[in-house]
């Protein structure tokens, strides 16, 4: 069983973690996929709790949202192996069943259609109620320049309603 929360309970674990990196899980099809992150906000919009998450338009990632535009946001929460988030911030899920190769838990969620993962049990439930293509044109030079070379690979934020938050068990 899923012990519930608030997001805005644990902003301080989520906002110090998401540096160091947090889970992206998705699904459509019948495929699951999980895939490291450090680039995200938490805030609200819309009178709504949101995750705001980048996911450059390249990744499988963004493939498996463009059909399904659900997503958790698996944060660690207490001692995990931080191999969970190497791995998956370096293969893609078009090649690696990342969660079959590491022996990950799924854990089902209470409101969404994608897992959570049990070895980063703080998991924030989130429906995309937007998306938002980045213009390279419209950001700053020395950003363009350190994370955007040629050809530019922008990302597309997701703007996910938190409409669950739990604690996996």
């Amino acid at each position: 069983m899923n012990k519930k929360t608030n997001p805005f309970d644990h902003s301080r674990e989520i906002t110090e973690a998401l540096p160091g990196g947090l889970l992206l899980t998705t699904a459509a099809d019948g495929k699951v996929n999980t895939m490291t992150i450090g680039w995200g906000a938490l805030g609200t919009d819309w009178n709504k709790p949101m995750f705001i998450a980048l996911v450059r338009e390249s990744r499988y990632t963004r493939e498996l949202l463009d059909r399904n535009p659900e997503f958790t946001v698996n944060i660690p929460y207490g001692e995990f192996n931080r191999k969970i988030l190497g791995f998956c911030g370096s293969k893609s899920g078009r090649d690696v069943d990342k969660i079959k190769e590491l022996g990950l838990t799924p854990v089902k969620s209470d409101i969404v259609s994608v897992p959570g993962i049990l070895e980063l049990p703080l998991t924030l439930e989130c429906k995309v109620v937007a998306r938002q293509k980045q213009e390279p044109s419209l950001i700053d030079e020395r950003y363009r320049a350190m994370f955007y070379p040629a050809p530019v690979d922008a990302h597309i934020m997701y703007f996910g309603e938190i409409v669950n938050t739990y604690i996996a068990e």
